[in-house]
């Protein structure tokens, strides 16, 4: 085996080390290679649940620019293993790398449901949609052994309090009846996330999720049911999927989206390492040409922290991939809307039954 050949069904190719311990336990880098150069397993790929116990589930989210006021995650890390994901780097807060870590080892939070119902009890909360989930996919493979998700929605069924859900896993397709019940209020609306159309591009970016094919036919089942639904086409990577706007637009509206958004991608933190590494062991021989097309959308930086700018980027590159979205909008999304979800029932059922008046 080449020295350079990636891990099968994995995004990240290694462990980074995490900024926040003094103290790293290096990884057998030089143990793996020589594994690897014999041909033999270096390690099992096998993913890892460990529970963890959160006094809280809820986030206010502080940034200006993300479209969201709360969000609340089940798990952190996410088996999908996408290789640009944002939230890799919220890994090394719990102690573990961003890399490799966050798709083997996945924290599991038991009591979000709980937790939740605390806070949708207590009287001092104003109903404001929570999104599930901001930072990992609340349907990841973890979802069909728990089932927290769908005890949240539950949650949320009880209280009439609206909720939002970010997905790019068919499984969401298992809770239609509890998101059909809540749609009938205006209380849910749901995000389906599409990168590419081509397998090819889908298996390299993002190893372990749902195919193009059944996210697709999510979305059009869910718009079949009166369910909301966004298509996040996300991120937009010049030089891997920028070409394919209008058709990832096209497809969407005919399922049935009532609205699209898009961001370019942004290597923030450990990813832009881990990025590096990835797209030179499985895109080589365009590895160059794509690092520097998104440096030229930030600044001449692979990371960029500048609210307002990081997710659109600037520059031409950066313009053209908007001037793209903003056609797909005229031609597919004429007259579409996705709708504001409704906050007016959550007080009426704030003790979990509709009060008498």
């Amino acid at each position: 085996m080449h020295k350079n050949s990636p891990i099968k069904g994995r995004g990240a190719q290694k462990n980074t080390s995490n900024k926040f311990l003094q103290h790293v336990y290096e990884t057998r880098d030089d143990f793996l290679e020589f594994c690897r150069l014999e041909g033999e397993e270096a390690f099992k790929s096998r993913t890892e649940y460990i529970p963890i116990f959160p006094k809280t589930i809820v986030n206010k989210v502080a940034s200006p620019d993300i479209g969201m006021y709360y969000s609340m995650n089940p798990y952190q890390g996410c088996e999908h293993g996408c290789i640009y994901c944002y939230a890799r780097n919220t890994h090394e807060y719990w102690g573990y790398s961003a890399g490799l870590d966050f798709e083997r080892r996945i924290l599991i939070k038991k009591d979000a449901p709980k937790l939740l119902e605390e806070k949708l009890k207590s009287k001092k909360w104003k109903a404001k949609t929570i999104v599930l989930s901001g930072n990992t996919d609340c349907y990841q493979p973890a979802e069909k052994k728990f089932e927290i998700t769908r005890a949240c929605l539950k949650v949320f069924l009880k209280y009439k309090h609206p909720v939002g859900i970010i997905t790019k896993n068919a499984l969401i397709l298992r809770d239609l009846d509890l998101i059909k019940t809540l749609a009938k209020d205006g209380l849910i609306g749901v995000n389906v996330s599409i990168t590419s159309m081509s397998e090819t591009t889908r298996r390299v970016l993002e190893p372990r999720t749902t195919t193009i094919h059944k996210r697709l036919k999510t979305v059009q089942i869910l718009s079949q049911n009166g369910i909301p639904v966004n298509a996040m086409l996300a991120p937009i990577i010049p030089g891997i999927n920028s070409h394919e706007i209008l058709d990832l637009a096209k497809a969407v509206s005919e399922k049935g989206a009532v609205s699209f958004a898009i961001t370019i991608v942004r290597l923030n933190g450990a990813i832009g390492e881990i990025f590096t590494d990835w797209i030179q062991k499985t895109m080589p021989h365009k590895a160059g040409k794509v690092l520097h097309q998104i440096a030229a959308c930030h600044g001449g930086i692979l990371n960029d922290s500048r609210f307002g700018i990081r997710t659109k980027g600037e520059g031409k590159i950066a313009e053209q991939i908007h001037q793209m979205a903003a056609l797909a909008r005229r031609k597919y999304f004429k007259d579409k809307v996705f709708p504001k979800l409704n906050e007016s029932l959550y007080e009426i059922y704030r003790d979990g039954q509709m009060k008498l008046f």
